[in-house]
């Protein structure tokens, strides 16, 4: 059987392209079954809290507006809400680490109702007690949320980081081939990750 191939994809869930990225990787996934496989690992654009206000932060939103015009995009909602607006990069990041903890079908669950919460349902997706809500609401057992205050988890979130800082990442989402150097910077079309797996697979 050939083996899967390996993608390892650098995100952070306050990313809007990111957002696009993992819809289409997921479709991905769906088309070649067992012949992907995706690792996301943490890229923090705001790893320190910064104040903004909602004002500014809902203009900020109607960027949105541009990856939501693409094809194969997520969907996305201009700031409506009256949450937020979120600190920083961090909290989701964390939630996301506790439940792969529990299996990769608890980190997918996690990993998509954090990006539609915030893209789709302007939910403040560092805030503790909303992160606890979508735990919930995802069927994690609420027991374990306390996971997300374990301090290796907070250390492989910076240390996933550091090391797309070290390979020259400066921006998300960005893709490579496991065991490959190469990295493709931004939300490719699905069309182009579709490409790569059948060029790899064909090379393995």
């Amino acid at each position: 059987m050939t083996e899967p191939v390996h993608l390892i994809v650098y995100s952070d869930y306050l990313c809007p392209w990111c957002h696009n990225a993992s819809v289409r990787l997921r479709l991905l996934r769906e088309e070649f079954g067992e012949g992907v496989r995706l690792e996301w690992r943490s890229f923090l654009l705001r790893p320190q809290p910064q104040p903004r206000s909602m004002e500014e932060f809902r203009r900020y939103t109607r960027s949105w507006l541009r990856p939501a015009a693409e094809a194969d995009a997520g969907h996305f909602r201009v700031w409506a809400s009256d949450e937020g607006p979120p600190s920083h990069s961090v909290p989701p990041h964390l939630v996301a680490k506790a439940a792969a903890t529990l299996g990769d079908a608890a980190f997918e669950r996690t990993h998509v109702a954090l990006l539609e919460a915030y893209f789709s349902a302007n939910r403040d997706i560092t805030n503790v007690d909303t992160l606890q809500r979508i735990w919930d609401e995802v069927g994690l057992p609420p027991r374990e949320f306390a996971r997300t205050e374990d301090p290796a988890l907070a250390q492989a979130v910076v240390d996933e980081h550091n090391e797309a800082v070290r390979a020259g990442i400066t921006g998300v989402p960005t893709t490579r081939l496991a065991g490959q150097d190469v990295a493709l910077p931004g939300a490719l079309p699905l069309a182009t990750y579709r490409r790569w797996v059948r060029r790899a697979h064909s090379s393995g």
